[in-house]
């Protein structure tokens, strides 16, 4: 039997009002033209938002970067800009660098994790998409699930986890990557991802090569070489049987941590986990929001989804994160609420900076 690919690719192609939610005829144009391509191009399918971002979640058997796919999606972002500018909805197509497909979207602006497996007798996935935040984000949640016992009991007792896994990290900066083994190699792998901005773990496997986590690492910003929004990365985690559970693998979200984004993409803000209906950022274009969506893979098809942030026992750690937007939010221009200068060089400041280059002069010695 083929192997299954599982392929998650976003865009922000246009949302109202401002940045904070896909519109509704935009998600009902993408479902649309995927359910048409179902059972040629692909086998199954899935569209939801996170905040403005629209989520096409697609399953087929062409593997890991198949032009096709990535055209398909490619055409269902199109379209739905078209639909975007039309109703003058805002930012739209921000996230498409280009009219003509070359082949595939990575370096086009939309961002993409997949992962290719042969299905298991049960394999659980979990989707992990965000908004108002970079590919880093996921760096700490990944470290967690796959390399802290402290929070996946399994790495203990499970013998079949006892090995550890591989993590193969990027740097976005240098366009150069790296493996580390854990957990021999745990503390150079912090040492490294612990800078997300640049640093951003692409993604996680068994020392066997068995796939077990995928990451967008895609940074628009420097990809469009101007301002364009943050990058609101997806990923996608298998479950059980010789991987975390279900529950290590959800349960590093109950920590709030800060991440980089939120408003015009120049501020730390907490990474809030919520169910879909509250995918939509509002508080200062914020604050930063990660949903979780849980499906069985079964002979390629989705059996779900299940909102697995839909739950109050994540209730306090939404409250936590109400309280550090206020702590944060009091800063306001300074950092480090606002991020650091190397990391604003693609904002809107440099603009600023252009305005006042006349206004400087030498201290006198």
């Amino acid at each position: 039997m083929a192997k299954t690919t599982v392929s998650v690719i976003k865009a922000d192609v246009g949302s109202f009002p401002g940045h904070s939610r896909t519109h509704p005829k935009l998600l009902e144009k993408a479902a649309q033209m995927l359910k048409e391509a179902e059972g040629t191009v692909i086998t199954d399918s899935f569209v939801t938002h996170c905040g403005d971002d629209l989520e096409l979640i697609m399953t087929h058997t062409k593997g890991e970067d198949n032009a096709e796919i990535h055209e398909l999606a490619w055409n269902v972002f199109m379209e739905c800009a078209k639909i975007a500018k039309e109703m003058k909805l805002y930012g739209a197509g921000q996230d498409l660098l280009g009219d003509a497909f070359s082949g595939n979207v990575k370096g086009m602006g939309p961002g993409v994790a997949e992962m290719e497996f042969e299905e298991r007798g049960s394999d659980p996935i979990l989707v992990f998409m965000a908004d108002k935040t970079e590919p880093g984000a996921w760096n700490f949640f990944l470290y967690k699930m796959f390399a802290d016992p402290f929070n996946t009991s399994g790495l203990v007792i499970d013998p079949s986890m006892h090995e550890g896994f591989v993590f193969e990290v990027h740097d976005v900066i240098a366009k150069r990557r790296i493996y580390f083994n854990t957990p021999e190699d745990t503390y150079s792998l912090l040492a490294y991802i612990g800078a997300p901005s640049r640093y951003v773990i692409k993604g996680v496997s068994k020392k066997s090569g068995e796939i077990a986590a995928s990451t967008s690492t895609q940074r628009l910003n420097m990809m469009a070489g101007r301002y364009v929004g943050k990058d609101d990365p997806v990923m996608v985690v298998r479950a059980q049987s010789g991987f975390p559970s279900v529950g290590e693998v959800i349960d590093p979200f109950r920590t709030p941590i800060l991440v980089a984004g939120w408003m015009r993409g120049s501020h730390h803000g907490p990474f809030m986990p919520v169910g879909v209906c509250d995918a939509n950022c509002t508080q200062f274009d914020g604050p930063p929001r990660v949903i979780c969506l849980g499906f069985q893979v079964s002979d390629c098809k989705l059996i779900g989804p299940a909102d697995m942030f839909d739950d109050p026992a994540f209730d306090r750690v939404r409250d936590k994160c109400c309280e550090i937007s206020d702590l944060m939010r009091n800063h306001g221009p300074f950092e480090p609420h606002r991020l650091s200068l190397d990391e604003m060089e693609y904002t809107t400041l440099p603009g600023v900076e252009k305005q006042l280059k006349d206004r400087w002069e030498p201290l006198p010695e």
